[in-house]
């Protein structure tokens, strides 16, 4: 039995469940459905699966409804058997729930960057603040790369540097943040970057 996510290839949330799927050998077991959403333009035929209208939503073979992606990602890492990619509890563990709740907050000021940016009159306060939030979490993920094992965090990462290059390539985000900029380059050489690339379309 197949699980269905609603999908978009241009969203960082949904590549991230889905490097997380090809990583736990799950991906196979997942349907995608194109779904375009907008927050200006609410898509309402997801409203009844997903109440606030965003994607990642993943609809279980129950019928039963997860959404957000590191809920999506908790639960996938429940239905493989390989190494857990979230630690169970411990240090650890909250060590990698900071870590991604880092990389996905600034995935989070990128889009609401981006929004701002396409409005015809946009607020350079706003562009001030994203923009120096965005280098400081830069700085800081620069200085913890090499700590940061494989797993969610990790994930998170790798698709934080290629939606960068995507939608925010005037940053030039690699100058100052070297090891960031190397764990990028080897990170978007696996498999399940390369599955899941991303398509302005």
């Amino acid at each position: 039995m197949s699980m269905t996510l609603h999908w978009s290839p241009r969203s960082p949330f949904v590549r991230k469940v889905m490097v997380f799927a090809h990583e736990t050998g799950l991906a196979e077991r997942i349907t995608t459905i194109r779904t375009v959403v907008a927050m200006t333009n609410p898509n309402r035929d997801l409203l009844p699966e997903n109440p606030i209208g965003k994607i990642p939503t993943l609809r279980l073979e129950d019928g039963s409804v997860l959404y957000d992606s590191g809920v999506i990602c908790e639960y996938l890492d429940t239905l493989h058997g390989g190494p857990r990619l979230i630690p169970a509890e411990g240090p650890a563990r909250w060590a990698e729930l900071r870590r991604h709740a880092l990389a996905t907050g600034l995935l989070d000021i990128l889009i609401l960057w981006r929004n701002e940016r396409d409005k015809a009159q946009p607020s350079q306060v706003l562009f001030d603040a994203f923009e120096l939030k965005t280098r400081s979490a830069l700085a800081a993920l620069d200085r913890e790369i090499d700590q940061i094992p494989f797993g969610l965090a990790q994930i998170t990462l790798g698709i934080l540097g290629s939606y960068l290059d995507f939608r925010f390539a005037d940053l030039e985000w690699r100058q100052g943040h070297p090891r960031l900029a190397g764990f990028h380059a080897e990170f978007e050489k696996r498999p399940s970057m390369q599955a899941t690339q991303v398509v302005d379309a």
